[in-house]
């Protein structure tokens, strides 16, 4: 067996292999992508009476597109009634960022980091009480999000559109895992 010397023995780990924790709720959706040589479709849904089929009682009632510049960093997001079903082209990389602040949870306090786009097809479904927010990977180019709500926004005294600090959960959950 090869041995290191002091220095490398006193630093050396082994990664940890464990499944990460989940949170209770979040739900992801593996896409089929198909190629050809003339591009690309991703089929993001099929929907009846406004029930994507696989998303179990979610009702689409709006569908949003948003932009986000290099390395910029929006966070963080918090609903008490809506959900979220996040899309970002394989073309682009997203940090995601979700946190459970449901009182009473299993899951509550727990934390998830997921890489979206970066060549995959997937959506993620955030429920209510699940804080969330996303940086830009890419340094030089936008990435882009297609997005489904199942209450209509508003600006009234019914909007659930609530927001809490972007380093709530620290400032270093936004910095790429160096391993």
């Amino acid at each position: 067996m090869t041995q290191f010397n002091e220095r490398a023995q006193e630093r050396y780990s082994v990664q940890d292999y464990t499944a990460k924790p989940r949170i209770e709720g979040v739900q992801q959706v593996e896409l089929k992508r198909f190629n050809d040589d003339g591009g690309a479709l991703t089929e993001l849904g099929r929907l009846e009476g406004g029930l994507h089929r696989d998303l179990p009682g979610f009702v689409v009632r709006q569908v949003n597109f948003s932009t986000l510049d290099p390395l910029a960093i929006k966070a963080f997001h918090l609903h008490k009634r809506q959900t979220d079903v996040w899309y970002v082209p394989p073309s682009d990389k997203l940090l995601l960022v979700l946190a459970d602040l449901r009182q009473g949870s299993p899951t509550e306090g727990a934390r998830m980091r997921l890489v979206l786009g970066d060549g995959n097809s997937r959506l993620v479904r955030i429920p209510p009480g699940v804080a969330h927010g996303c940086r830009n990977l890419r340094p030089a180019s936008v990435a882009q999000i297609v997005y489904f709500v199942d209450l209509q926004f508003s600006v009234d005294a019914q909007c659930d559109e609530g927001r809490i600090p972007w380093d709530f959960f620290g400032a270093d959950v936004w910095e790429v895992a160096r391993e």
